[in-house]
């Protein structure tokens, strides 16, 4: 039986050896899950979950909660195709977790409970419920700065535009008082809000 050279052998067992790139993978992957604990610990991963959603920046209605509609929704943007308003736009390059997926800017164009974008949803991401359930997140008016709290003016413009007028939005002596469990957060008081250049009355979304 052939005998093998001791530089042979040598080689072997050189080559055998784990290369300084194969023992950073493993280090690479101990950083980056000791980042994501950190993250967990001081409530970042909150915020990466939430990404650009925020105030006045709203899922479409019937959406699940943050952190499984990254998971659930597959970017297929028909939400967007059917919107009637275009209140939908799909998210760009540089948004992270969140690229191609919907986002509603209320104080562009909110959404006016068509609730179209609903149907076509394949994946779950987006709820079939009805507008009285949209849940897209809570209005909430700016006192200091609403014309009918300080006087300024008999405006009653979110009161007006709300699609579920008489429901999640009130009049009570003449201001506007919003019905917490009637809102589902659609944005229309928002733009129709004449406050400027800071709107008088906005829309947080719901917690991740």
């Amino acid at each position: 039986m052939p005998r093998t050279s001791s530089k042979a052998s040598a080689d072997r067992a050189h080559s055998s050896k784990p290369t300084p790139e194969s023992r950073d993978i493993p280090r690479r992957d101990f950083l980056r899950l000791a980042g994501l604990a950190a993250l967990a610990v001081t409530g970042g991963v909150e915020h990466v979950y939430h990404g650009p959603v925020g105030r006045n920046h709203l899922r479409p209605p019937g959406a699940v909660r943050e952190r499984d509609f990254l998971a659930t929704c597959i970017r297929c943007g028909r939400c967007a195709e059917v919107c009637p308003y275009r209140s939908i736009r799909i998210l760009g390059p540089g948004k992270g977790l969140h690229v191609g997926t919907p986002l509603i800017d209320a104080e562009k164009i909110p959404c006016y409970l068509c609730m179209k974008c609903v149907e076509v949803c394949p994946s779950g991401a987006l709820k079939p419920v009805p507008a009285e359930e949209a849940g897209m997140g809570l209005a909430h008016i700016i006192e200091d700065t609403c014309w009918a709290y300080n006087g300024t003016a008999l405006c009653r413009a979110c009161y007006d535009i709300c699609p579920l007028k008489d429901r999640a939005i009130k009049l009570e002596r003449l201001k506007p008082i919003i019905v917490e469990e009637a809102c589902v957060g659609c944005g229309a008081c928002v733009k129709a809000c004449p406050v400027t250049p800071e709107r008088a009355i906005y829309v947080d979304p719901p917690k991740p």
